[in-house]
């Protein structure tokens, strides 16, 4: 095993949002912009990124989000609407929006920031802002002002629901192909 493991801590989507979202990247890879796309099958919605973690912290990270998410419950969230960041005409960051549930899911990351900080996880300076990450943008020209105006022409995607019974301790393994996802632990939403 490597002594250090890219890792995050997510929530999975549903089926019909993943072949939606893909759908709709296929609608934005025609404005023809230099976009690193997020493979269909890697789709998930970040709580919180950890970065390098030292491979002997992992056991000690999934015990800690197992225990602060065991007593919350399972909920839908509601992924709608196509934007970007910093802004809609000035995109960086494709990314799909939470509507419904979106409470829920700044919660889940809440109760995690405390147990991570203890462990020696940074905190983010800035609010969480759920968001399912579609695509980054790599350059500038032309073809982005094209990609802006797809995107303005999607703010209302309806990408529907998933169910969250549990987060995911995810590995992130970078290769040429792009980067493959391993679980390693899964917290359970237990409660009710």
């Amino acid at each position: 095993m490597k002594s250090r493991i890219r890792t995050f801590v997510a929530v999975q989507i549903s089926a019909e949002t993943r072949r939606r979202a893909g759908n709709l990247i296929e609608r934005l890879r025609a404005a023809g912009a230099d976009v690193k796309w997020v493979a269909p099958e890697n789709l998930h919605l970040t709580l919180k990124f950890l970065g390098d973690v030292d491979a002997q912290e992992i056991p000690d990270v999934c015990r800690a989000i197992q225990t602060a998410l065991a007593d919350r419950a399972p909920f839908e969230f509601e992924v709608r609407g196509a934007g970007a960041f910093p802004k809609p005409d000035r995109p960086r960051t494709v990314w799909l929006g939470v509507t419904e549930g979106q409470d829920d899911l700044i919660a889940m990351n809440d109760r995690i920031e405390k147990p991570l900080a203890k462990l020696g996880f940074r905190r983010e300076n800035r609010a969480f802002t759920p968001h399912l990450t579609i695509g980054r943008v790599r350059g500038g020209g032309p073809n982005v002002a094209a990609l802006a105006e797809l995107i303005g022409k999607n703010a209302d995607f309806d990408a529907r629901r998933t169910e969250v019974s549990e987060a995911v301790v995810f590995a992130s393994h970078l290769d040429r192909s792009g980067p493959t996802y391993e679980p390693l632990a899964r917290a359970q939403l237990a409660g009710g």
